[in-house]
């Protein structure tokens, strides 16, 4: 019984964790209402998320220290520091300046087939049948629900896709290149080593190319920023490590399929989007796509 509770609360916690990253597109957009651009919003998402993951570090220093890590390894994570945290939200931040956050999510979404296709071509992993027609089925939709939106919003929309495309196939990369990194330092401390990088990378990228001053914005902009770091980063990195470490990661990855829904919902009450038909049937059939992916992958 007891086990049973521990599962339906990973679930919980889980969607609560989804929910929550998802709410992020929609914040950025808001923020993007009082002339803020996006480094500078993503530069406040990582200043009030640093010393989270400063302590954290500092916390887990020990943890795993009977593993033995080398040099190579410390170079590798600030490598996958800067593709995985930093140019993906660097390119998620910058899409989201041309497309509507509803669509942001359900491009982001793709990573799963773009991880597993990066296995194919680097690391020879076979491609099943069905996560073939999964991965074709995932793009239809993605064709669908990114014509119809080109007809609405113009060509910007292909340059916001582009960038967002981008986001998801760094993501990814981090994904299938940290993997044999992680049972070295450990979920929660490769995660903060990470995330400092990360943070370092924006920090220097601000200071060189932004002239705008820190301290000039409004404070809704101070305020969207704060909520970003800690209710869209922080906290969901912990509910997801969590949720997935109870229910396992195969159950989490179906989870994640509320991820464009709840962002669509979010979207519409926040930001007044409303998804045409079409692209409605564009990210049912995504989230079909990802799940048989998630499901036929399960080991």
């Amino acid at each position: 019984m007891q086990t049973t509770k521990n599962f339906w609360y990973g679930i919980t916690i889980g969607i609560l964790g989804v929910v929550l990253f998802s709410s992020k597109a929609v914040m950025v957009k808001l923020a993007y209402n009082y002339q803020v651009d996006a480094i500078s919003i993503l530069l406040l998402r990582m200043l009030f998320s640093f010393p989270f993951y400063v302590v954290i570090a500092y916390l887990y220093r020990n943890k795993n220290n009977d593993v033995p890590v080398g040099n190579i390894d410390y170079v590798w994570v600030v490598f996958f520091g800067f593709v995985g945290y930093y140019l993906a939200s660097y390119f998620d931040f910058v899409g989201l300046t041309y497309i509507k956050a509803s669509l942001e999510r359900i491009i982001l979404f793709l990573y799963p087939t773009i991880v597993i296709l990066l296995n194919r071509f680097f690391l020879k992993q076979p491609i099943t049948k069905i996560q073939m027609g999964a991965i074709a089925l995932t793009y239809l939709g993605i064709v669908v629900a990114f014509w119809d939106e080109v007809a609405i919003s113009g060509t910007d929309t292909y340059l916001g896709g582009f960038f967002i495309l981008l986001s998801a196939i760094t993501y990814a990369s981090y994904l299938v290149g940290s993997g044999w990194l992680i049972p070295k330092f450990g979920v929660v401390k490769f995660t903060a080593y990470a995330m400092i990088v990360s943070c370092i990378c924006v920090f220097v990228h601000y200071s060189v190319i932004s002239e705008t001053d820190l301290f000039s914005f409004s404070w809704e902009v101070y305020f969207l920023g704060f909520l970003i770091a800690i209710f869209a980063t922080v906290i969901p990195s912990f509910l997801v490590s969590a949720s997935i470490k109870m229910i396992s990661s195969s159950n989490f990855a179906i989870v994640a399929g509320i991820g464009p829904i709840s962002t669509i919902i979010l979207a519409a009450i926040f930001l007044n989007e409303v998804l045409t038909l079409f692209q409605f049937f564009g990210a049912l059939v995504v989230i079909v796509g990802i799940l048989l992916i998630s499901l036929t992958n399960k080991k």
